[in-house]
């Protein structure tokens, strides 16, 4: 009988939560390893090839120490700058995360999609090429925040961060022009769900907020589809690259995600 997957569940910081909670729900036997880089967070701040020599390094170590049979890169700026590399050196499979235009694009009635991510990952050619690729139509705008991700590890932290400043990391999501509004934000930073009801609390209207990780969750299933479900749930750790332990208020976020 074959023994229940090992999934390594890599961010630069605890966004990836939001994609290993899905997973997790796709693979409730899997034994998952969630392993944050938070001593180079944020990644938005590396030049690029410093953070793919950075995500290579990491990986490396961690693929030789717990063996996965899956590696989720829940990262968008990690995916669109290393995953081609990190797919070429070594033999796990990589499952990566990328803003989800093309099923935005695809949804949205107006034909109005934002992207908001990072600015490091809005402003790739990577994510213009989704666009040009994806659009089917739509305008695409592209918005790139230099501080929502560290508001979402405040907040898990207990930090409270007040609407206002959410606002103005968003507010330019929203584009009321020839007769159409936008009706679909795509959420192409792992964190960014993490502060969803914040979003919807701040937005001037309703909109559909699309979070990838349960296009994330599926591809890993479709990927494991072989290995047979087990019936009891497997172990899961965290791990943080600086060594830290977590404060009071963050172990207990955590704790909301099992860990």
């Amino acid at each position: 009988m074959s023994h229940a997957p090992t999934i390594l569940v890599f961010d630069s910081g605890l966004g990836g939560l939001t994609v290993f909670r899905e997973t997790k729900t796709a693979r409730t036997d899997a034994c998952f390893v969630y392993l944050a880089d938070d001593a180079e967070f944020p990644y938005g701040d590396l030049a690029e090839e410093k953070l793919v020599d950075r995500v290579t390094e990491v990986l490396a170590e961690a693929i030789a120490r717990h063996k996965p049979d899956l590696v989720v890169v829940a990262c968008n700026t990690a995916s669109t700058l290393a995953l081609s590399q990190l797919r070429s050196r070594f033999a796990v499979p990589f499952v990566g995360t990328v803003p989800a235009i093309k099923p935005a694009c695809a949804q949205s009635k107006s034909k109005r999609v934002t992207v908001l991510g990072t600015q490091a990952t809005v402003g790739r050619e990577y994510t213009r090429a989704l666009i040009r690729e994806f659009a089917s139509g739509c305008d695409v705008h592209l918005v790139g925040s230099p501080r929502l991700a560290r508001y979402a590890e405040a907040e898990l932290a207990g930090v409270a961060v007040d609407d206002d400043a959410i606002k103005g990391e968003t507010a330019g999501c929203f584009i009321d022009a020839d007769a159409r509004r936008t009706d679909t934000i795509v959420l192409a930073c792992t964190h960014y769900p993490l502060l969803l009801e914040r979003f919807r609390t701040v937005a001037p209207w309703t909109v559909d907020w699309l979070d990838p990780a349960p296009a994330i969750a599926r591809r890993v299933a479709e990927l494991l589809r072989e290995r047979p479900l087990h019936s009891a749930p497997a172990a899961q750790t965290i791990e943080f690259t600086s060594g830290r332990t977590p404060s009071p208020a963050l172990a207990q976020a955590l704790a909301s995600f099992g860990f």
